[in-house]
């Protein structure tokens, strides 16, 4: 009986995968009250500054998108990496403000993702890594005040719930070509509203994000996945893009919507981040 069930779920499992569907988007948000908790008196500011210079060195612009250089990372600076995560490890972020935890948490989860690819590489996709079915983003990445913390924790159980802004999917990055951008700057609580907007406007207007051919509208999974976050229906899903969509393509998203009905295709590339030379069959 036990064999049957196993087969029977092996079987669902290849043909959701077969369909394109993803564990990394299956987890509704649900706050950890553990996190919810912050110091709005606090003005202590994390140095995130040895993040930034990784980003400085490795991440690269190629053809209107960014990707990052795994294979070139210095053995000096993969210690680099480990230091900073493990800097970010001896905080307990819930005495931060709650632009100052915003920060953290996404240049913690961008800052862990590198160094797992880094850890893996070379590799196709981060999909690679992990058990084949959840990816990477179960595994216990870091220990933070007491509390084992995973990817998907991090996601879902922290950014998405306690922030409650779509904007934060465009500042996180999964080592994916589908993904937005790893942002260029780290994070920073003094110009994070800033920081939200530019990411929202660069995936948007990227094709990864939004693109329209021959009158088709195709969008990026992630509205798919998270479509909670993004508004209760596509005329709130149509307004969050056109809000952050420069004229021309505004103009074209416009013509779109106003008719009757119009269909949304959806896409996702999960090749690994990298310079297009790169890649790894």
């Amino acid at each position: 009986m036990k064999k049957v069930v196993f087969t029977i779920f092996s079987l669902v499992i290849a043909a959701l995968l077969y369909k394109g569907y993803s564990f990394y988007s299956a987890i509704t948000p649900q706050a950890n009250t553990f996190w919810q908790v912050s110091n709005q008196n606090s003005t202590q500011i994390v140095d995130h500054q040895a993040w930034q210079i990784l980003l400085d060195r490795y991440l690269l612009e190629e053809e209107n998108f960014r990707v990052f250089n795994y294979s070139t990372v210095s053995s000096a600076d993969k210690q680099a990496l480990k230091d900073y995560i493990q800097s970010l490890s001896s905080i307990d972020p819930r005495q931060l403000n709650r632009n100052e935890q915003l920060a953290y948490w996404v240049n913690l989860y961008n800052a862990l993702t590198v160094d797992l690819v880094v850890e893996h590489y070379p590799i196709a996709s981060i999909k690679e890594i992990g058990d084949g079915i959840t990816g990477p983003w179960n595994i216990e990445a870091i220990e933070i005040a007491d509390q084992a913390v995973t990817l998907n924790q991090i996601e879902h159980k922290i950014l998405r719930p306690i922030w409650q802004d779509p904007r934060i999917h465009y500042v996180i990055n999964c080592a994916s070509l589908g993904c937005p951008d790893l942002p260029y700057k780290a994070l920073s609580s003094s110009d994070i509203e800033y920081q939200l907007n530019q990411a929202a406007v660069m995936f948007i207007n990227q094709n990864k994000g939004v693109d329209i051919n021959n009158e088709k509208l195709v969008l990026s999974s992630i509205y798919n996945w998270f479509s909670e976050d993004f508004g209760e229906n596509q005329t709130e899903l149509m307004t969050h893009i056109s809000q952050f969509a420069k004229p021309e393509l505004k103009n074209k998203l416009a013509e779109i919507t106003k008719q009757k009905s119009f269909n949304i295709e959806f896409q996702y590339d999960w090749k690994l981040n990298v310079p297009l030379a790169g890649h790894v069959n």
